[in-house]
């Protein structure tokens, strides 16, 4: 089993999460979105599963620094922003096969550790 973890080592959130994972001796492929952001294509995916808005973290500094409080921006320049500026996403984001979470989901995290073992 190896989960792919997509944030930053600051966050508190991914920390918790590459925690959860390790504690559980799960290898985890971490992509570390201050040295190599999400691609469109990586970030649509959790796109059709969330919707675009909940991928945007509001409460993100970079998203203060950048004024987007009051923009209007059509659903592809978000898409380009979001790939541009992973900091404005919420994180973790966590990928293992075609499942996906977003921020902390331990509940959820656990089941796919349990539905490994059964297999």
């Amino acid at each position: 089993m190896e989960v792919q973890l997509f944030g930053t080592q600051k966050n508190q959130d991914t920390r918790r999460a590459l925690r959860f994972w390790s504690e559980r001796r799960v290898k985890v492929h971490f992509v570390d979105l201050k040295e190599r952001a999400a691609s469109k294509g990586e970030l649509q995916r959790f796109v059709q599963k969330f919707g675009l808005t909940a991928l945007i973290d509001k409460n993100a500094k970079r998203y203060q620094e950048l004024g987007l409080g009051a923009s209007r921006l059509s659903d592809e320049r978000w898409l380009t922003l979001l790939s541009e500026e992973p900091l404005l996403l919420q994180q973790p984001l966590t990928r293992f096969g075609g499942k996906l979470t977003l921020g902390v989901s331990e509940t959820e995290w656990a089941a796919w550790i349990e539905a490994e073992r059964v297999r």
